[in-house]
């Protein structure tokens, strides 16, 4: 007869007679209010995961110990320590609920088109706004013409990004091929900072469909209201 036998590994993986059940532990999300952490707040909820999420202010001691970057998003997955960077949090949340098809289609092809998009929205699109958000990394001027000259500066960049992302899109209403993906939300969350700029996501058609069907999504329209309250 075989022995019983537990064994902790993404929760608990308990081995009784052949048998054998995993209970993966729940995801703790650490996510600040307008920022790139919704993209993974918004994953989670769609992919129907057990998971909590915890308020946090970037720069603070406390959570310099979760995360000596001081950014967010990071996500208690069970390891050793929270894991970081948005793009690759929201691959880990659909890599983990293949069934609910959030990631990529099958295919080398498929895979690379799909890494491709998302290394534009974190390597391209996500850095175009850092001059406007914060000028004071980009000179070494403190007056407030001189960084008022940098956030202008940026918008050159936010529009051609703005472009590239209005011509993925289509008329699909999806970032990538069509279909609802971990990229719809993370443009969604991005494009909305566009909106008190000079050229925002209302000036592009495919954008604007992109974005009001966003909205009325129920897991955005319920994360949108958390993450505020």
């Amino acid at each position: 007869m075989r022995k019983s036998a537990e064994y902790a590994l993404d929760g608990v993986i308990v081995l009784t007679d052949g048998a054998m059940k995993i209970m993966k532990k729940p995801l703790k999300l650490y996510y600040a209010p307008g920022t790139c952490a919704l993209a993974c707040w918004i994953a989670l909820d769609w992919a129907g995961a057990e998971y909590s999420v915890e308020k946090v202010d970037p720069s603070s001691d406390s959570y310099r110990r979760i995360n000596p970057l001081r950014t967010v998003p990071a996500i208690d997955i069970g390891s050793e320590r929270p894991m970081t960077q948005a793009d690759a949090i929201l691959k880990f949340i659909a890599d983990r609920h293949p069934d609910k098809n959030l990631g990529g289609d099958e295919g080398e092809e498929a895979a690379f088109e799909f890494d491709e998009v998302m290394a534009f929205l974190s390597g391209d699109f996500h850095p175009a706004f850092w001059p406007y958000f914060s000028p004071g990394r980009f000179t070494t001027e403190t007056s407030e013409p001189a960084l008022e000259a940098v956030r202008t500066a940026s918008y050159a960049r936010v529009e051609r990004v703005l472009e590239h992302l209005h011509a993925l899109i289509g008329d699909t209403s999806h970032v990538y091929r069509g279909k609802r993906t971990v990229a719809d939300g993370y443009a969604f969350v991005m494009t909305n900072w566009s909106t008190k700029l000079p050229v925002s996501w209302r000036d592009y058609p495919n954008l604007r469909s992109f974005m009001e069907r966003m909205a009325a999504d129920e897991s955005v329209a319920k994360v949108l209201m958390q993450s505020n309250a």
